[in-house]
């Protein structure tokens, strides 16, 4: 059941994520482009998505457990460290650099574009690298 939920559930957001142009990096990167060809429709897209999630934790956190785990796993951490910092800087650059974000850029791997397969290649050696780096900072081995 946890298998086919975790597949329903990336399946309605890839399909979201399609319909709504997000797989397409000159849709995103235009909307960056402020001076240019500014395209304003991620600001709807992220709307959507706020309005959604603002509603979706408060229906579902009523709940005693999820339907499918014991216990809701949330975040209990709201510090804001160098690590948070650096990776949002990170993902942000990268965004806007190449036009993906991690979220779009799996469901793009169907468009059969090559420069979603090198990005999608690339954030899998970053996510590698960061988890090396944590790794050794925090004395554990490397496959830790």
């Amino acid at each position: 059941m946890r298998l086919l939920s975790g597949f329903l559930v990336g399946l309605i957001f890839g399909v979201g994520i399609a319909v709504s142009g997000m797989i397409n990096p000159a849709k995103v990167l235009n909307f960056f482009d402020i001076a240019g060809t500014w395209d304003p429709s991620l600001i709807f897209v992220m709307g959507g998505a706020l309005v959604t999630t603002f509603i979706g934790y408060r229906v579902v956190l009523r709940r005693d457990a999820p339907l499918v785990e014991p216990t809701f796993q949330l975040p209990t951490s709201r510090d804001i460290d160098t690590g948070l910092i650096g990776g949002s800087a990170v993902f942000g650059i990268g965004w806007g650099i190449a036009g993906f974000c991690p979220g779009a850029a799996v469901p793009a791997l169907g468009s059969g574009q090559w420069e979603v397969a090198v990005f999608v290649a690339a954030l899998l050696a970053g996510l590698w690298t960061a988890r090396m780096i944590k790794n050794r900072h925090s004395g554990k081995g490397a496959l830790a």
